[in-house]
């Protein structure tokens, strides 16, 4: 774990410090410069409006930063959960302890994210727009494109995909996006979320996509998936629109994944916070460590 974090801090510095502002003032630690780069800032001033495009619904286009909710742990789709957990059955309390025992993290192998992951995630992303398409671009330059149309139908029996089949439509000023034809944790190399839970191919993902102001993006989603789960679930989150001159860069995974074949399997320790990589205080350096630091 702890190697993991190093060169998961490392590649995040890498990539978003490429694409600050160079009038942006050098933060006093390796933490805060990763913070500070990753992190929404809420915006308190007047309200501004949404864009709109051509079609009249909100344009979202823009680079995203998530906020952080005060008390909720980042990275987990239980956060509104009684004790942050998710509600199992017994067939998914089995399909955990398989991740948690067998399944490296897939994004630290390089393999895609996938959905809902992507949303749980701390990174920001950057959203292209048009009335006909809409593009979430995310780090270790993954993207998911999604057609729009009211008269467009889900696909029937998809082949399982990471970010499986999705369509979208408008309801007023909400898109929603619905996806299906998902991989299977214990099939495939995949999680739910950051903290290696559960996902299943049956595995059903509504998300509610609303734009209430220019500064803000906002998504409401619900997961069900009645073979590792008792009842669908939500999971609520907003991101910050970043200042001007930030944006997605290129993100060599491989390249950067310095000791991919050394990190064991599991989320490691998730805290009764909710977050995983509990018991890892030490402050992250203000400078990337060199290669004999991921021997330790």
């Amino acid at each position: 774990m702890h190697s993991l974090k190093l060169s998961f801090a490392a590649a995040v510095a890498t990539l978003l410090a490429t694409s600050a502002s160079p009038q942006t003032p050098a933060p006093a630690s390796g933490d805060e410069e990763i913070t500070s780069l990753m992190r929404g800032e809420a915006y308190s001033g007047p309200k501004v409006d949404s864009p709109r495009g051509l079609d009249g619904k909100p344009d979202f286009t823009g680079f995203w930063r998530p906020l952080k909710e005060p008390g909720k742990p980042g990275g987990n789709m239980g956060k509104d959960e009684p004790a942050f957990v998710l509600p199992f059955n017994e067939t998914g309390k089995r399909a955990l302890l398989y991740t948690q025992n067998h399944t490296v993290d897939p994004e630290a192998l390089c393999t895609l994210g996938g959905i809902p992951r992507h949303n749980a995630s701390g990174l920001p992303f950057e959203v292209l727009h048009t009335p006909q398409r809409i593009g979430f671009t995310y780090n270790y330059n993954t993207s998911r494109l999604i057609s729009i149309g009211n008269e467009l139908k889900p696909e029937q029996n998809p082949p399982p995909r990471y970010f499986g089949s999705s369509t979208a439509r408008w309801e007023g000023d909400t898109l929603v996006i619905e996806t299906r034809g998902l991989r299977d944790s214990v099939k495939d190399r995949i999680w739910l979320d950051e903290n290696g839970n559960p996902t299943s191919d049956q595995t059903q993902v509504i998300e509610r996509w609303t734009r209430p102001d220019f500064h803000h993006f906002h998504l409401e989603m619900t997961v069900t998936d009645p073979k590792y789960y008792t009842r669908p679930f939500k999971f609520t989150r907003t991101w910050a629109r970043a200042p001007k001159g930030l944006g997605q860069q290129e993100y060599a995974c491989n390249e950067l994944n310095l000791d991919a074949e050394h990190i064991g399997p599991g989320a490691g320790v998730v805290g009764p916070d909710g977050n995983r990589g509990y018991g890892y205080t030490a402050p992250l350096p203000a400078v990337p460590p060199g290669p004999e630091a991921y021997s330790q």
